[in-house]
């Protein structure tokens, strides 16, 4: 089913920092990707906004970043870093299961965001929450099929202009994976305001880039991800 005004209800858990399985402090991670080949700190972008507010709000126990599309092995490399707590210079089989860990992107940033996703499921380390907003597929990547070791997912999408945003997500494994949903927004009525964007964005990708823009969206999309910051370890994990 598709939503004009999609609503996530949701319950926002609260507690201290996560403490892991051997007793090490684990962290909360939230990689963020950029669409295009827009930088990873133009502020004028909801997904550098998104990720300021965060790091504001949670300045001690949550590591964000934010890297352009193209960069998905250097943020795999950072969430390994970030993940050896004991500072070994390997990843333990508790440091791997004690992850917490969202992703979210853009455009190509939310093709790269299952990419990421599906990286680290090879290597035994669980995702809370996949966020995908206009999901435009770069090529050799899958992202409609989310992977196994991903807990949520979620899919925020419009079909107007020369950029349309993937229509439905599916979990590979449902019994693992819960799709949130597949949530449409259109446009045509309610624009929303691009202010900060060169004039061929406005002009030749117009809807993509008010998704990007929407208040609404990122809305449900900061709620999301603030309500894994204190998540449980996913079932599955254990």
């Amino acid at each position: 089913m598709q939503f004009s005004t999609p609503i996530v209800v949701l319950t926002l858990l609260f507690a201290n920092q996560a403490v892991g399985r051997d007793g090490t402090t684990s962290p909360r991670i939230v990689i963020g990707f950029m669409g295009g080949m827009v930088a990873h700190d133009n502020a004028a972008h909801s997904e550098v906004q998104l990720a300021a507010r965060l790091q504001s709000d949670y300045p001690a126990d949550v590591q964000v970043r934010l890297f352009e599309n193209r960069r998905s092995r250097q943020a795999n490399s950072e969430i390994l870093r970030l993940l050896d707590v004991d500072r070994d210079g390997t990843l333990s089989a508790a440091e791997k299961l004690d992850a917490r860990i969202a992703i979210y992107g853009h455009s190509w940033g939310a093709s790269e965001a299952v990419n990421l996703a599906r990286a680290l499921g090879k290597e035994g380390i669980p995702v809370l929450l996949t966020v995908q907003v206009d999901s435009i597929a770069k090529p050799g990547e899958n992202d409609e099929r989310i992977p196994a070791n991903v807990a949520q997912a979620v899919n925020f999408y419009q079909r107007r202009g020369l950029l349309r945003g993937r229509r439905l997500i599916r979990a590979t494994d449902a019994s693992r994976t819960q799709i949130l949903g597949n949530f449409q927004f259109d446009y045509k009525t309610n624009p929303v305001s691009c202010a900060g964007y060169p004039w061929y964005a406005r002009t030749f990708m117009k809807s993509h880039i008010e998704i990007e823009s929407d208040p609404s969206v990122w809305r449900q999309v900061e709620t999301l991800i603030r309500s894994k910051l204190h998540a449980p370890v996913p079932r599955g994990a254990e």
